[in-house]
């Protein structure tokens, strides 16, 4: 009996002690283990790459209706919305940038593809049937020289003019006659420039010419860029180029097919107010001995561009033009075309932009084809509707 008892005493006391530390843990759990780390986002990744390469993609499209019905299918002077009643994948970009620090290198790698890519190939790298391009491709180093002189050599953009090739930095969906015609879209070459202060900056360039990536002769043409902004109202640029340039097409820069090219361009642009600017844009071009009967040819015109932001995401903007091209060298007739364009904007998202647009182009010449006329008219409207998107 005793031994019993003494058993059943075992049993009660191991059984409370397990049943203690059972209660135990309810009210005072162990520690969890550390979890792991979860894996980042993928999403993140790709704002680390691309934050580390300057990596971005630009897409441009739309569609561009012209009340003529052109039997050609073609807007009259224009060149990247030249197609008429259709719908066009204008431009797909990819670029990679770093901004060269003080002492340090930077780059830009841009490369197009698109409707708009067979038109700005530079001579000596692409034709018009190729829809893509290598638009921009330099170095740069900014010297530790005062502010900073910076070095830049390769492919780049024109400093001239107020428009760019990528609408979404333009006021307008559709670019200008001055744009098409009076200025050079890129260069290959050097640039020299230097900030005096923060008011003025001078860059100094020596490329193989106008859209040339080949060098067509021993002569190359030199350009001077100075910039002017007195206060953060008001930015003036003053461009000069000059050289040696191609007068017919084909073949390499003799003297019998060459002669000197200048241009003088200057683009204003001024806030008098927080949410309105206006931009003036006149150019003025001669080239010796380019005209038909062997004499000076030249060209000239302004653009006058006004944008209003009334609220966040919606703006509008209309600009003016006049062009003349005395000779016809570069637009292929001999006349004065003028152009107006209505172009309101809605920022639908941070990186996409609609924007529609209507344009009435006129010329002192029948130059713009009718399916409505026997002969060619001298004036068109359209109207379109371009969507951009950056990432």
């Amino acid at each position: 009996m005793k031994r019993k008892l003494i058993t059943l005493t075992v049993v009660l006391m191991t059984v409370i002690t397990v049943s203690s530390r059972s209660w135990g843990a309810a009210e005072e759990p162990a520690a969890e283990a550390p979890k792991a780390e979860a894996p980042k986002a993928i999403g993140s990744m790709l704002d680390d790459i691309k934050k580390w390469l300057g990596l971005s993609i630009y897409l441009q499209g739309g569609y561009n209706y012209n009340f003529e019905n052109p039997d050609s299918q073609e807007n009259g002077l224009r060149i990247f919305d030249h197609k008429a009643n259709s719908f066009t994948l204008d431009l797909a970009q990819i670029v990679f940038t770093k901004d060269a620090p003080v002492g340090g290198i930077g780059y830009r790698l841009k490369v197009s593809a698109g409707e708009t890519a067979k038109f700005i190939h530079a001579a000596g790298l692409g034709d018009q049937s190729q829809p893509f391009d290598l638009t921009e491709a330099y170095i740069n180093y900014v010297a530790p020289i005062g502010k900073g002189l910076k070095f830049q050599f390769g492919k780049f953009a024109t400093m001239a003019g107020a428009e760019v090739i990528e609408a979404k930095d333009n006021m307008n969906y559709s670019r200008g006659l001055l744009f098409n015609y009076a200025i050079p879209f890129t260069h290959t070459g050097v640039m020299i420039g230097y900030p005096f202060s923060d008011q003025v900056g001078v860059n100094f360039y020596v490329v193989n010419g106008w859209d040339d990536f080949n060098d067509e002769g021993n002569s190359k043409t030199l350009a001077l860029s100075t910039t002017v902004t007195p206060n953060d109202q008001i930015s003036l640029v003053l461009n000069l180029l000059n050289g040696r340039e191609i007068v017919t097409s084909g073949g390499s820069c003799t003297s019998s097919i060459c002669s000197n090219r200048f241009l003088a361009d200057f683009v204003g642009t001024f806030k008098p107010m927080k949410n309105l600017t206006v931009v003036v844009n006149p150019d003025w071009a001669t080239q010796s001995n380019a005209a038909p009967d062997g004499g000076d040819a030249k060209w000239y015109g302004i653009a006058g561009y006004v944008k209003y932001d009334f609220i966040d995401f919606f703006s509008a903007s209309l600009r003016g033009e006049y062009f003349k091209d005395s000779q016809g060298i570069r637009t292929g007739t001999p006349q004065t075309a003028k152009e107006i364009t209505l172009t309101p904007e809605f920022r639908i998202a941070k990186d996409l932009i609609v924007r529609p647009e209507y344009r009435h182009d006129w010329s002192d010449k029948d130059v713009f084809d009718s399916s409505h006329s026997t002969k060619d008219k001298k004036s068109q409207d359209t109207i379109a509707l371009g969507v951009m998107y950056t990432w």
